[in-house]
């Protein structure tokens, strides 16, 4: 058995994150793979030194916007970038390294915008990942992470009754996270912590949002469910700043 720890963060343009403490979180995290969304950026815009670590990169075609990477201690047996549909390959929203025991999968969801006007779009994203998720799954273990850009419960945001939906948490959206759950997978967090309340990981800049906790948990580490037994601890970094999103964390024994 190996004990394995994942880290996960939205960091809101990884150039401006760089200037606010991310190279001082990574350090201090040595975590084995460490997954960002919303970069923002080519790889060759900023000099990202990660010593030990090699790196991996899918940014969008439009500059400045979306974008993933990881950054991994192991090196992959393989590397793929997108979920294999030409539709969604040039936002940047995914990566995946297959490991000898699972499938690590970075993600940035599409957001289903003001008057929910990406959903029909966003729908689409959500049934052909579930299936790219799926395929995965029946080759080995999947841990599939990142900003998924959805408040599943009402546990899940300080204010379910005046968001409900709103881009984020609107029923279609929150019904697409039960299907993908309902298929075999669990959202780690809620398996460590399934009442806990305040536990979020985005906070909008608006309203003093995040000094008085008024956030939503729409980062999230989700296993194969055959494997959540094997979940040793689940976190949300809520004391790290340097963007809108803090970073959430999974420790798991494979």
């Amino acid at each position: 058995m190996e004990r394995f720890k994942f880290i996960s963060w939205n960091v809101n343009g990884l150039r401006a994150c760089l200037t606010k403490g991310f190279m001082d979180f990574f350090n201090d995290e040595q975590a084995d793979a460490f997954c960002i969304q919303e970069t923002k950026m080519q790889p060759d815009q900023a000099e990202v030194v990660t010593e030990g670590y090699n790196q991996y990169w899918n940014s969008a075609i439009k500059k400045g916007y979306s974008g993933t990477a990881v950054f991994s201690k192991h090196e992959p047996i393989s590397v793929t970038y997108g979920i294999g549909k030409d539709e969604h390959s040039t936002e940047g929203r995914a990566i995946t390294l297959e490991f000898e025991k699972f499938y690590l999968v970075n993600v940035y969801t599409p957001n289903a915008q003001p008057e929910l006007k990406r959903l029909e779009y966003r729908m689409q994203w959500e049934d052909d990942l579930r299936e790219y998720l799926l395929e995965l799954d029946k080759k080995k273990p999947v841990i599939y992470c990142g900003d998924l850009n959805v408040a599943h419960k009402e546990i899940d945001l300080k204010n379910p009754k005046s968001n409900h939906q709103n881009p984020g948490f609107s029923d279609e959206e929150r019904g697409k996270m039960t299907e993908l759950l309902n298929s075999g997978f669990s959202d780690s967090f809620r398996v460590l912590y399934p009442d806990l309340e305040g536990a979020y990981s985005w906070w909008s800049y608006r309203f003093n949002a995040r000094a008085n906790n008024a956030g939503w948990r729409i980062d999230y580490f989700i296993v194969s469910k055959r494997i959540e037994s094997a979940i040793c601890e689940a976190k949300i970094y809520s004391d790290v700043f340097g963007s809108d999103h803090c970073p959430v964390g999974l420790e798991i024994e494979l």
